[in-house]
């Protein structure tokens, strides 16, 4: 079976995107999430374009990701500097990536109007860019930007910068829409030229497509580019990016596989699509775009009527593809199937293909198992799964959600298995205090706290830069006597976000943390009308997460 090379740009690309933001904590586990359903590329930013992607590349080394390649992405070097001496340039080196992407001008216009440099000169660049960074790297690839517009613009010049980048070592040569305004018809009559042009060299010059959205065709024109042999597609979850956005990985990816019968992240991975989209929307704080394809919920949604009365009795009727093969469910909300889609959506995440049957069970049971690392101890429990699956049904139902959530999943789950939760400590009381005595001054949030931990009861007080800030360190103060070890945690990200129901400063609101130790990142969440209670849901189960998860590995 043929295969394509998955490469995902949401880490620089994707950031570009208005109002999508990530934090370091954010870029990390996206990029593990990625390695973990199997992306071959990952683009980690521009290292030396500001401080957040420098420490992306180094944090990113603590990690395994298996056959996952991170690479960094940059520019030809300084028309008026040589690479030695390009600073940004070097930084492309000590990112240590193992993959290195750098950029060059194909469109005369950009060379003279925006580089501001001569033809020559430009080519130049390109290949003494890549010449110097070919022995310091595994691969090397070259985005060709405004490819499709410098084709059309000026063909032989736009060919004439492909060639020094392959001369220049480049291992991919990636044609870019960077406008995203060529339509698949020229796509297709470009590659083709392209092809031609290279037909007579001695070895195979691999091609890459990286296609914008802005004529709604980013998707269409990667297909079409791999039907034509592009045997790498470059893109973003969900399709975030600058003005229109790029391609969608999360429709290429299904198209690849199911339609084209082209082999590109592994089965089992296409059935976790669903996952990771909702997964990329709540870290970013994105509400999901409902009527996505494949992922959406509303994907494979039948509103009663002559549709819905078909797909009861065959799905093909009015559905292209399985919703199973990507993780996500149908929904007929005049049916008796009303309101079983999340429940049945977290099942098929736990391992869980239908919780009344004793295999299915075993197969939650299995996954908690592994998520926990508790060594096989957990014993059939048919009727606690059932539970634990309607209490997250009613959770989710009143704002909650899991994707991003991991360790208040874990924690749910066992407390529903019984035998498997602890309570390391209990709230007796909380008040926090936000104190302004004047309108140019900050703020002083001071929290107090009273907590009993076995027979004893602590009472103790915390400032910190804003109430939940104060909180936490009250009850770190409080904990940290009978628990030193929570010492090693740290709370790496913070989200909030309001949810919809009611309106003004009474809604809902949903807090999302993000805690590390040493070894283990991990979240967790919290609801309520109230962000400090939410807040608080959050910040407990990430302790009781990291105290249950030290006495398993202590033996205890």
């Amino acid at each position: 079976m043929r295969q394509v090379k998955i490469y995902d740009t949401t880490l620089r690309d994707g950031t570009q995107a208005e109002y999508f933001n990530l934090s370091l904590a954010d870029k990390i586990r996206i990029a593990r999430k990625l390695a973990e359903l199997g992306f071959h590329y990952i683009e980690g930013g521009w290292p030396g374009s500001n401080p957040k992607d420098e420490e992306f590349f180094e944090e990113i080394r603590n990690y395994n990701l298996g056959q996952t390649r991170v690479a960094a992405f940059g520019s030809t070097h300084h028309k008026d500097r040589p690479p030695t001496s390009d600073p940004v340039f070097q930084e492309l080196l000590i990112s240590r990536a193992p993959v290195i992407t750098i950029f060059g001008k194909s469109s005369l216009f950009q060379v003279k109007e925006i580089l501001q440099t001569t033809p020559e000169h430009n080519l130049e660049l390109i290949q003494n860019s890549l010449a110097y960074l070919r022995e310091e790297v595994r691969e090397l690839f070259y985005d060709a930007e405004h490819f499709f517009d410098a084709f059309k613009e000026d063909r032989e010049y736009a060919l004439k910068t492909l060639e020094r980048a392959f001369d220049g070592g480049a291992d991919v040569l990636v044609l870019c829409d960077t406008n995203g305004g060529t339509l698949t018809s020229e796509i297709v009559e470009i590659i083709k030229a392209v092809q031609g042009h290279f037909g007579n060299y001695k070895e195979p010059v691999p091609l890459g497509i990286h296609a914008h959205n802005d004529s709604e065709l980013a998707v269409a024109n990667s297909l079409a580019a791999v039907e034509l042999g592009c045997d790498q597609v470059q893109g973003t979850i969900n399709g975030f990016g600058e003005r229109c956005g790029n391609a969608n990985l999360v429709s290429i990816i299904p198209a690849l596989k199911l339609k084209m019968g082209i082999d590109c992240i592994p089965d089992a991975s296409l059935k976790r699509l669903t996952e990771l989209s909702r997964f990329v929307y709540e870290l970013a704080n994105i509400h999901p775009h409902r009527y996505q394809p494949y992922v959406g919920q509303s994907a494979f949604a039948h509103k009663g009527g002559v549709h819905a009365a078909a797909v009861k009795r065959n799905p093909k009727a009015y559905e292209h593809i399985t919703p199973e093969s990507v993780g996500n469910v149908r929904a007929i909300p005049v049916s008796d199937l009303s309101g079983r889609g999340n429940i049945l959506l977290k099942a098929q995440e736990l391992g869980l293909e239908a919780a009344a049957h004793d295999r299915a069970v075993q197969a939650a049971l299995k996954k908690l198992d592994e998520l926990l690392n508790l060594g096989g101890k957990l014993p059939p429990a048919e009727s606690s799964i059932k539970v634990a699956l309607e209490k997250i049904k009613e959770l989710e139902s009143q704002g909650y959600q899991f994707e991003t959530a991991d360790a208040s999943l874990a924690l749910l789950l066992m407390a529903a298995l019984g035998g498997y939760y602890k309570e390391f400590f209990k709230l007796l009381g909380y008040r926090v205090i936000d104190q302004k005595v004047g309108e140019d001054v900050a703020p002083v949030p001071e929290a107090s706290i009273r907590v009993k931990v076995g027979l004893h009861e602590v009472h103790t007080a915390a400032l910190g830069n804003g109430p939940v800030d104060a909180l936490y360190n009250a009850l770190l103060k409080a904990l940290v006597r009978f628990y030193p070890r929570l010492t090693e945690m740290r709370l790496e990200d913070y989200k909030v976000r309001v949810l919809p129901g009611m309106s003004g400063t009474g809604a809902k609101v949903r807090v999302n943390i993000e805690s590390r130790d040493a070894h283990d990142w991990w979240g967790t969440v919290g609801v309520a009308t109230d962000i400090i209670e939410a807040s608080w849901q959050a910040l407990v189960d990430g302790i009781n997460y990291k105290l249950f998860k030290d006495e398993q590995k202590s033996g205890k």
